[in-house]
């Protein structure tokens, strides 16, 4: 009896060491296999934390909602809850990095409920699919060697809006004449329109749409978003009467086929010999008014703002033109990038940083992280475009744009249309400011509170 018992004791004992190495050597496995997720918090439900990221927006200070979590969590990537979706945000050069080099691998482009309902062709096909679609058009408009036929319509409009908005004025509001400026371009380079009663017919909801685009998606009266679903639909009513016209004129030989960028969505046609319906045109156009004026518009005014308080007003100022972007380069570096950031989409499960990032995850990179770091940009308030003497910024440090293959195509176009405009207002004034602390508001771009007023000082002939 006592061997056996002692046979089943020692078997005992050696299945429990067994299971015990087995559960040690499992969760170590487990450990190294699936990496904890991101620090972080989903916060309330559904909204999650997006009402404080939205805020932190409308107070003027977008980064704050970033470096908060950043310093709470001690890590560049963290887990939350935007828009209603389960999200990660990847921050610094590495974060931007991995996003803008794995884009169609790992990650692909997102756009917010809120999006994709105010411009309803794009639930049609994938983010991918209009991508492609978009890059095909663009590229005859909006490269370098092809925009510098548009410098002359660019100087001419911008002539123009500063002989009916700010000569023989004493004070301006520089947001609005700045957006005029812009809106009017657009219109006349991708519609071909230069009528101002007809331009200023849709000019306004377009202030009403941009604010609801990055928006929590509830369509109850007097929210953001019921408001830009009501002015989108305004716009695109008035746009389908401009194609549906120009169609006709195109038909009847009165229009050429590369006069814009809308005969050339109107003519164009994929592989399958198929063309753009009017709708699915409607809303590109739509896309391209609201991205070719309303981040340029900012651009502007802040440029206006950091020249009243550097007194970079000599006419000699503007004919270096290299170090005139350097200014407005600066300007998107500390207060308006023309994009505060931007999201993707988790197309399979990854690892960044330590961290398991789950499939379908929303992922979302800032350009404060890095803009405003003093890792990248020592010293980030204070004004220096010298910072972009020589090879300039580190790679994936200065993102205004964006960056991989889904950079802003319309960066060329900006460029010019931002230096067109400083060439024509330090030519003409010198200015000061005239509410000198005047609050800084994002919605959703940053825009001075009262608009920026200014007086204006004309310089003798």
């Amino acid at each position: 009896m006592e061997p056996l018992f002692l046979t089943l004791l020692l078997a005992l004992f050696v299945s429990s060491v067994t299971v015990c190495l087995f559960l040690v050597f499992y969760n170590h496995r487990s450990q190294n296999s699936y990496p904890q997720p991101p620090p972080g918090t989903r916060g309330l439900p559904y909204v999650g934390e997006s009402f404080e990221f939205l805020a932190n927006g409308w107070k003027g200070h977008p980064e704050k909602f970033i470096f908060d979590r950043i310093a709470k969590y001690s890590s560049q990537v963290f887990k939350t809850n935007l828009l209603g979706e389960p999200a990660a945000v990847l921050c610094g050069a590495a974060g931007n990095k991995f996003l803008f080099s794995n884009e169609n691998k790992l990650v692909e482009k997102w756009w917010p409920d809120s999006v994709n309902k105010i411009f309803p062709s794009s639930l049609q096909t994938s983010s991918k699919e209009e991508a492609k679609k978009m890059r095909k058009l663009l590229p005859l408009f909006m490269k370098p060697e092809a925009l510098q036929r548009y410098i002359g319509i660019m100087d001419t409009v911008a002539q123009r809006q500063f002989a009916s908005g700010w000569e023989n004025k004493e004070q301006v509001l520089v947001f609005p004449l700045a957006k005029n400026y812009t809106f009017s371009l657009a219109c006349r380079l991708f519609l071909s329109l230069e009528d101002p009663s007809h331009v200023a017919r849709f000019s306004d909801p377009f202030q009403l749409l941009a604010s609801g685009i990055i928006s929590i998606p509830i369509d109850l009266p007097g929210t953001p978003f019921h408001r830009a679903i009501k002015a989108s639909n305004f716009i695109r009513t008035e746009l389908l009467a401009i194609i549906r016209q120009r169609n006709k004129d195109l038909a009847e030989g009165k229009a050429s086929p590369t006069q814009d960028i809308l005969s050339h969505m109107l003519l164009t046609c994929d592989e399958n010999g198929k063309c753009m319906n009017e709708l699915d045109i409607a809303d590109k156009i739509l896309g391209l008014l609201v991205g070719g004026h309303d981040t340029a518009s900012a651009a502007c005014t802040f440029i206006v703002k950091y020249l009243t308080e550097l007194h970079i007003f000599t006419r000699k100022f503007t004919r270096k033109i290299k170090y005139s972007w350097n200014v407005a380069c600066e300007v998107m570096i500390r207060i308006s990038p023309p994009v505060q950031g931007g999201f993707r989409e988790a197309l399979n499960d990854f690892i960044f940083n330590g961290f398991t990032i789950p499939k379908g995850w929303k992922l979302y990179w800032s350009a404060s992280s890095t803009h405003r770091d003093p890792v990248y940009f020592p010293e980030p308030q204070k004004f220096d475009p010298a910072r972009f003497e020589g090879n300039g910024p580190a790679p994936y440090t200065f993102v205004p744009f964006g960056g991989g293959p889904r950079m802003c195509p319309g960066k060329e176009y900006a460029r010019l249309e931002i230096l067109v405009f400083m060439h024509n207002l330090v030519k003409r004034f010198k200015f000061d400011k005239l509410i000198q602390d005047e609050k800084i508001v994002v919605n959703p771009l940053p825009i001075p509170e009262k608009g920026l007023p200014v007086r204006l000082h004309p310089h003798k002939a």
